[in-house]
């Protein structure tokens, strides 16, 4: 089996650069392991459906949220203009730099993602992985962090190639009720490239 983010170097698709007020973040798409979620992405991006929104949800040793226009975490939808489901390929975890869907339970998938900042994994966690029957080489890859416990809970489209240190940069900004950020993360827009 592959395992396209163990070597993002070989996957082939789209990229995504996230461009941001905080600087940019380049993002390798995963059209193979989640074909809808990142035609979604895709054409919201090129709609320039995230232009001007911000990460709304920002919470230090976890992850980064945006994708929501209304900015509350409340609202967004997909490029069909209703909820699709999620998809979930053995290939891909929510390891550190996952760009996953962000969710309001199973099936809810519209335009908001997240992308996992947490830097190290929480004790014995690596253990109750192998009891999970989880690959090897994937346990060894989330030594470096995630949050395996979102597996199969959200939908991994893609992971970062560069700007790892802009997301810990956003990750560590200060916030305010419901982890929104004091001081606006904006996206500035969302260039693709085939």
């Amino acid at each position: 089996m592959a395992y396209p983010q163990l070597d993002l170097t070989q996957v082939e698709g789209p990229k995504a650069t996230i461009q941001t007020n905080f600087g940019n973040i380049e993002v390798q798409l995963f059209p193979k392991q989640a074909p809808k979620s990142v035609e979604n992405f895709v054409g919201l991006a090129k709609k320039g459906y995230y232009d001007g929104i911000i990460f709304h949800r920002v919470i230090p040793d976890f992850m980064i949220q945006g994708g929501d226009p209304t900015g509350t975490g409340m609202g967004g939808e997909s490029l069909w203009g209703k909820p699709f489901e999620d998809e979930f390929s053995p290939e891909v975890f929510n390891l550190r730099g996952a760009l996953s869907m962000a969710n309001a339970g199973p099936n809810t998938n519209g335009s908001q993602f997240f992308i996992v900042q947490k830097p190290q994994l929480d004790a014995g966690m690596d253990e109750q992985m192998r009891q999970a029957g989880y690959p090897e080489e994937i346990v060894t890859a989330y030594g470096n962090g995630g949050t395996p416990w979102l597996d199969f809970r959200h939908t991994v489209f893609g992971a970062v190639v560069t700007g790892m240190d802009i997301v810990d940069q956003i990750a560590a900004t200060p916030t305010g009720a419901q982890d929104k950020p004091a001081k606006d993360v904006v996206i500035t827009t969302i260039t693709i490239t085939d």
